[in-house]
């Protein structure tokens, strides 16, 4: 499994509740442009659209050597999953402020997949909290650091 993208910024404005694995249609110069790691997921979300799930305003950058038969980059993205994660989804995102954000985007044996979290927003007190505990986390690896390395 490669990984190619990841949306960093998911992690730190949501409280990610569960994750699933969904299938990506592309295009052939819109593959090549992910093989090369030409994808930002910022701003990225999927939605649905009837019964089928759509993975919106991710950008993939045109492939060069396509020209003329290049892609839109912010175009909608079908989403694969089984009929049964779709219904699951569907009735769980009618709960009030529950999200679908992209987490991260592979290769898996050479097919592109994508990591969809069920996500539900933080609010401003909470990603202060994340950011206190993560600084202190790190203040106190440090101070072990410096401790285990002389002598006592």
């Amino acid at each position: 499994m490669k990984i190619i993208a990841t949306n960093r910024k998911a992690r730190h404005d949501y409280f990610i509740e569960d994750s699933y694995e969904a299938g990506l249609v592309l295009r052939g110069s819109e593959i090549k442009s992910v093989r090369s790691g030409e994808i930002n997921l910022k701003e990225s979300y999927a939605a649905f659209h009837g019964d089928e799930l759509w993975l919106m305003n991710a950008h993939i950058a045109p492939y060069k050597p396509a020209s003329r038969e290049n892609h839109e980059p912010r175009r909608q993205r079908k989403l694969l999953l089984h009929r049964r994660q779709l219904k699951k989804l569907k009735d769980t995102l009618q709960q009030k402020g529950l999200t679908l954000v992209p987490l991260k985007v592979y290769l898996k044996s050479g097919l592109a997949k994508i990591e969809l979290g069920l996500a539900r927003g933080k609010k401003n007190y909470d990603k202060r909290e994340t950011l206190r505990k993560r600084d202190d986390d790190r203040q106190i690896e440090r101070s072990l650091g410096r401790r285990t390395k002389g002598n006592y």
